[in-house]
């Protein structure tokens, strides 16, 4: 006869672990800090966002146009569709100015 792990007529010693895992809540908001390049100063500016926020939209929140912009994360480029989904410091370089 085959018992499976339920089984009533299984001995137990105290109670089982349990099988499942602890769930790990996302982080409520991302810190994203922002060097935006201006002539020859540099803007620092920090915004909280929820995980998943676009580049694009972190721009728009912080005053900058995404589409004139350029997004380096160190010294790589990034779309400004990539989602943020840890901390990040973003150097924004405007590419096109008024005039």
């Amino acid at each position: 006869m085959r018992m499976h792990r339920g089984s009533s007529k299984e001995v137990r010693d105290g109670p089982r672990a349990s099988e499942s895992l602890p769930l790990s809540a996302p982080p409520a908001t991302v810190v994203v800090d922002l060097e935006i390049t201006r002539g020859r100063g540099i803007e620092h500016r920090q915004l909280r966002v929820p995980p998943g926020t676009l580049v694009r939209v972190v721009l728009r929140e912080s005053g900058c146009a995404p589409e004139g912009s350029a997004v380096l994360h160190g010294e790589v480029p990034v779309p400004l569709d990539l989602p943020i989904d840890r901390p990040m410091r973003l150097t924004v370089v405007p590419t096109f100015s008024g005039g």
